[in-house]
């Protein structure tokens, strides 16, 4: 009789805890926000003629750090009288994301490197050796046309890209106030490289190689 009375409560504390066992991690992405902190990042710190430009001064919403950093060009044209308290509003969130990407040294130098490397990495798009693949990376499309040294140049580009996608990843558990897990950093992280991936095939010129979503490559 005893032990029926224990064996009940003790079930139930058992399912009990494996119902908590089981609990996933559930992080928004919003995705047009982190494509336009992408492309203002790009703008900003990459440079489309390979210079950074100055960055406009905005008091930075509640809970960011003080702004002596690149800010988002979206700070630009918000209405005079918009309500900067909404923190998930579209514009404020891609705002927030970028002052959080350049908040991180690592972001900064992959950027640094990425803009000194963009003349020949241009040079060996539009020349067909290399691609835009759909994760947001550069892989080699003809190596019969790659030069002593152009691996060397993809993969340090890699490099500066994993850096970036991983920093955008980690800066959207951030805001969602979340643990920084290795299970949120696995739900978000594909999401922002397929992200990336996404302005990649955007901005790219008349020629490049890119490659779609479904995995087949077309020239732009």
């Amino acid at each position: 009789m005893i032990r029926k009375l224990f064996t009940g409560p003790l079930l139930g504390l058992c399912g009990l805890l494996a119902a908590c066992a089981i609990i996933t991690v559930n992080v928004y992405f919003p995705e047009k926000a982190v494509k336009e902190a992408y492309k203002s990042l790009d703008d900003m710190l990459l440079g489309r003629e390979g210079e950074q430009k100055p960055a406009p001064d905005r008091k930075p919403a509640e809970g960011q750090p003080p702004a002596d950093k690149p800010q988002s060009r979206l700070w630009n044209s918000l209405p005079s009288l918009s309500l900067v308290t909404e923190a998930w509003a579209a514009d404020d969130y891609a705002d927030q994301l970028a002052v959080e990407l350049s908040s991180m040294p690592e972001v900064l130098k992959a950027y640094d490197e990425m803009r000194a490397r963009l003349p020949k990495l241009d040079q060996l798009r539009a020349q067909g050796v290399v691609g835009e693949t759909n994760q947001g990376l550069v892989t080699m499309r003809d190596a019969a046309k790659a030069a002593p040294g152009d691996d060397a140049v993809v993969k340090a580009e890699n490099d500066n890209r994993k850096t970036v996608i991983t920093g955008m990843a980690r800066a959207i558990i951030r805001l969602n106030k979340q643990k920084e897990s290795k299970q949120a950093l696995g739900q978000v992280l594909p999401k922002a490289a397929a992200t990336y991936a996404d302005t990649r095939r955007e901005e790219a010129r008349p020629g490049w190689w890119i490659q779609l979503q479904n995995g087949r490559w077309v020239q732009k």
